[in-house]
C-alpha cells in the first residue's frame, strides 16, 4: 500500500506540468502505421526520464489494479486536441482515434521507499487507431534516458527488496506484441482493461488539490457526457472499511475477468468473474471445472464455500507452476495479499456463496 501511495505522489508531482507544458505530442507518430523506434519520438514527456508530461498527457490511477509482481505503475492517458472519450457506465470508456494509454512498469531498489532509486523497466502503449487498438512495448535502457520499441519483447533481470524487506530476484518478462493480446482481447479485438468508470471513480492528488478523476477529465475536455446519477465504483481491494465480498469481487474483476468473461479468451471455462456478474455459480461457487487436470489438484469445485483449502480458484492463485498458475500471464510471484483476501472471502461464505452470519 505504501508503494501505491508513493507512486501516486510521484504522479501528483508531475501532474502540474500537464497544464503548462507546450502541446508538442507527435500525433503523426501515434497514427503512423510503423511504430516509432524510440519512446521519445512520441513527445509524451518534456524530459528524457518521463517525469514531466506534455499538455493533454494526464496521469491517472485505478481503485484496484492488476497485480504484476508488485511493480510500481505510472499511468497516463493522452487524448488528441478536439477529441473526447465517451463515458460508458458499464465498461471501458469509448476512446477516440489518436488516444494513447501509457503505462510504465518500475521497481524501486527498496520497495519500502518506493519514491527512491526507481528503475523503469518498460512502457506499454495502447494506441487507438482507425483499425482498432494496437499494443506496443518499449524497453528502457540502463541509463534510464530512453526506451526503444521491442516487438519481440524482452526478459530483464530485476532485484529489489519488497515491502517486507525480503530480497527478491526475478526475470521481468516484457511481452511481445502478440502476447499483449493474451490479456487485452475481447471478442477477438484488442481492448484496454483498466479505464472504466467503476475503476476510475476515485480522487487523485493533483498538484492543485485532490479531485475526482472522472470529473477532472470532464473539466479538461477529455470526457463527455457525464451521467446525471453517480458513476459506479469498485472499492480498493485492500480498503478494510469496504465490505469483504465487494473487495474480493473487485480484485477478481481486474485480475481475472479480462480473460474469464463470456467474450474473453478463457470463456470456455464457464467462469465469469466480471464485477457485473451477480450469479455466484458463474464466479465458480460449487461449480465443477470444465476440464479436469493437475490445475484442479483433485478438488471438486472452483470455489467451495467455507473451504478455501479445497477451492481450485485459490489453489491456482497460490501456484507458480506455469501449468497451474492463474493468472497465467503477467506474474512470476504469488500475490500474497490477494491470496489472503480471496481466502478470507471463501472462508466466510455459506453454502450459497453469500457471506455467512459469522462474518
Amino acid at each position: 500500500m505504501r508503494a501505491l501511495i508513493a507512486a501516486c505522489a510521484v504522479l501528483a508531482c508531475v501532474a502540474s506540468a500537464t497544464a503548462q507544458a507546450p502541446a508538442r505530442v507527435n500525433d503523426a507518430a501515434i497514427t503512423a502505421a510503423r511504430p516509432a523506434a524510440t519512446w521519445a519520438a512520441y513527445g509524451f514527456f518534456r524530459d528524457a526520464g518521463a517525469r514531466e508530461p506534455t499538455a493533454r498527457v494526464t496521469p491517472y490511477d485505478l481503485n484496484t489494479a492488476l497485480y504484476s509482481d508488485g511493480a510500481l505503475k505510472f499511468r497516463y492517458v493522452y487524448i488528441p486536441a478536439g477529441a473526447q472519450a465517451q463515458y460508458n457506465g458499464d465498461g471501458v470508456f469509448e476512446f477516440p482515434v489518436g488516444t494513447v494509454l501509457i503505462k510504465t512498469f518500475a521497481f524501486a531498489e527498496d520497495m519500502r521507499t518506493p519514491e527512491q532509486n526507481v528503475r523503469f523497466l518498460e512502457t506499454r502503449l495502447l494506441i487507438r487507431r482507425e483499425s482498432g487498438w494496437v499494443a506496443l512495448p518499449y524497453v528502457w535502457n540502463e541509463a534510464q534516458t530512453e526506451a526503444r520499441y521491442s516487438p519481440i519483447g524482452a526478459d530483464l533481470p530485476v532485484s529489489f527488496s519488497n515491502e517486507e524487506g525480503q530480497a527478491i530476484a526475478l526475470d521481468w518478462h516484457v511481452p511481445n506484441v502478440n502476447e499483449c493480446s493474451g490479456c487485452h482481447v475481447r471478442n477477438g479485438e484488442v481492448e484496454p482493461i483498466g479505464p472504466s468508470a467503476r475503476n476510475l471513480n476515485r480522487d487523485f492528488a493533483y498538484a492543485d488539490g485532490e479531485a475526482n478523476q472522472i470529473g477532472h477529465w470532464n473539466s479538461l475536455g477529455l470526457l463527455s457526457p457525464l451521467p446525471a446519477s453517480a458513476s459506479p465504483r469498485v472499492p480498493n481491494a485492500y480498503d478494510a472499511s469496504a465490505p469483504l465480498a465487494d473487495r474480493a469481487r473487485a480484485y477478481l474483476d481486474v485480475n481475472c475477468a479480462h480473460c474469464h468473461n463470456p467474450a474473453g479468451p478463457a470463456h470456455t471455462s464457464g467462469l465469469d468473474l466480471s464485477w457485473s456478474q451477480d450469479d455466484p455459480s458463474r464466479w465458480g461457487v460449487l461449480k465443477r471445472p470444465v476440464a479436469a487436470g493437475r490445475g484442479s489438484a483433485g478438488f471438486e469445485f472452483s470455489i467451495e464455500p467455507g473451504h478455501p483449502e479445497r477451492s481450485i480458484l485459490l489453489h491456482r492463485m497460490q501456484s507458480t507452476d506455469p501449468g497451474v498458475m492463474m493468472p497465467e500471464l503477467g506474474r512470476t510471484l504469488v500475490d500474497e495479499r490477494g491470496v489472503a483476501l480471496i481466502r478470507e472471502w471463501i472462508a466466510g461464505m455459506d453454502g450459497s456463496g453469500s457471506p455467512s452470519e459469522r462474518n
